[in-house]
């Protein structure tokens, strides 16, 4: 499928940029707060204008401040995707008028060469005219009075994006892509400093995502498309999302930090496997299990990287450690594949992304209700099922009712007396004997409708 074109949102800090975001994107996917300085990534998004689909980038607000600064770092971010797109939307609050950080945007981006359109936000009403006039000065062409909030000046809006956002459609595309070629959605997720940013820096070769050494710099979950060249040279379509670290619930009280856990949470609900980062130097803690947990609880995939390999120290007995520690700690999914890895040099990437995609695949398989039930009658005949009351439960059969992940029913008589520990015997079984090894499984008991039951 083509590449669609991209606009990039900047401006100031607080002007209204990840509202606008979220009207053109249709969701509440970027932050927003009455503070400044909310959004530090870009963030990117599939948006739609009056049917007409392209790619828009949320950008932190631009700051004058060193380099080597947290914002510094964000204005950094901010510079590359102007570069990248086709289109800049450069955004004032029309209330407030126009300021010295407004204008000094302004002579940055015309000395860019990508086009730029003037948005002047918050002008519904009257209150923003004076702003709009003002924004003439700016060199920049016609403002647009335009209302993130309640949006207004959409047509406008469109009216000036169209040479940059319209596009011919391709007759050639396609519409179904097969399994195997569709993106990986593969969420990196941990504690705060646990490197998440820095190894995906490390995977796409490039200062993707801000990092540094002040913890919690991420906020929003960032999601990125790219390419994977895999061992035997195929070309694997990822889209990477990185996340804010999570902390104790105890300890996040600051509101933003709330919003951002719970940004993150969502972003593994959305994604096919989660990656748990682990930091090296500081061994598996309670927290990293509960995060780990939270992600097989929500039935997605599971993959943990022990990162800053290249400092942390006794590397056999922190492996085998940390192991030991997760059967213990999962005991309900055993065997979760535990790989060593470095962000700096690069350590351990390629065996990571592979060993996504082969649990992806195990988390997407579907047995045929004949090796399914010959499994089943097996299992059941080695350790047939208790006799609560001296009553036996009978069960008849089992069928796979879903993937991603993998669920199952079993129908039989009185399966509501079925112990839980008979239930973890199947479970097992079903990993063990039937390839799922350590993907979560759903199993659900059902007794059969009584067609002389009654009742109409």
């Amino acid at each position: 499928m083509p590449k669609l074109p991209t606009v990039a949102i900047v401006g100031r800090p607080n002007v209204g940029k990840s509202t606008l975001f979220n009207r053109l994107v249709g969701k509440k996917l970027a932050l927003v707060d009455d503070r400044p300085g909310v959004t530090r990534d870009r963030r990117e998004g599939d948006a739609i204008l009056l049917g007409t689909e392209f790619r828009i980038i949320d950008t932190a607000g631009f700051e004058d401040e060193d380099p080597e600064t947290l914002p510094g770092r964000m204005r950094a971010q901010t510079v590359a995707a102007v570069k990248e797109a086709d289109a800049a939307l450069f955004v004032i609050d029309a209330r407030a008028g126009i300021t010295p950080l407004d204008e000094e945007i302004a002579r940055w981006l015309r000395s860019e060469t990508t086009p730029v359109i003037l948005a002047g936000n918050k002008a519904e009403g009257k209150a923003g005219e004076s702003g709009l006039l003002e924004a003439y000065s700016l060199g920049l062409g016609d403002p647009i009075g335009i209302s993130a909030e309640h949006g207004e000046g959409v047509a406008d809006l469109y009216e000036q994006l169209a040479p940059y956002i319209e596009r011919e459609e391709d007759p050639f595309a396609e519409e179904d892509v097969p399994e195997e070629d569709r993106p990986l959605k593969l969420a990196i997720v941990g504690r705060p400093n646990a490197g998440k940013s820095t190894l995906i820096n490390r995977i796409l070769e490039q200062e993707r995502l801000i990092t540094g050494p002040e913890a919690g710099i991420t906020r929003d979950s960032i999601a990125i498309d790219w390419e994977w060249k895999d061992g035997e040279g195929k070309v694997r379509p990822v889209r990477l999302i990185d996340t804010a670290g999570m902390r104790k619930k105890a300890r996040v009280q600051d509101k933003l930090e709330k919003l951002s856990v719970a940004d993150a949470r969502r972003a593994v609900d959305f994604a096919e496997v989660v990656v748990l980062l682990l930091d090296g130097t500081l061994g598996l803690e309670a927290q990293d299990l509960r995060i780990a947990d939270n992600a097989l609880q929500e039935g997605r995939a599971l993959v943990i990287a022990i990162n800053k390999w290249d400092v942390a120290d006794n590397h056999s007995s922190l492996f085998q450690g940390i192991r030991a520690a997760l059967e213990e700690g999962l005991s309900q999914v055993r065997g979760v594949p535990l790989i060593a890895v470095s962000a700096r040099t690069g350590k351990g990437i390629d065996q990571l992304l592979s060993a996504a995609f082969e649990v992806r695949d195990i988390w997407s398989r579907r047995v045929s209700t004949g090796e399914l039930n010959r499994w089943f009658e097996r299992a059941v005949e080695n350790n047939p099922p208790p006799a609560p009351g001296g009553k036996r439960i009978k069960l008849r059969y089992i069928t796979q009712v879903n993937t991603r992940p993998p669920s199952f029913v079993l129908f039989g008589t009185r399966v509501d007396e079925l112990p839980e520990s008979y239930k973890r015997y199947l479970v097992n079984g079903i990993r063990k004997e039937l390839g799922f090894g350590a993907v979560p499984v759903r199993l659900h008991a059902r007794a059969p409708k009584n067609p002389f039951g009654g009742g109409s």
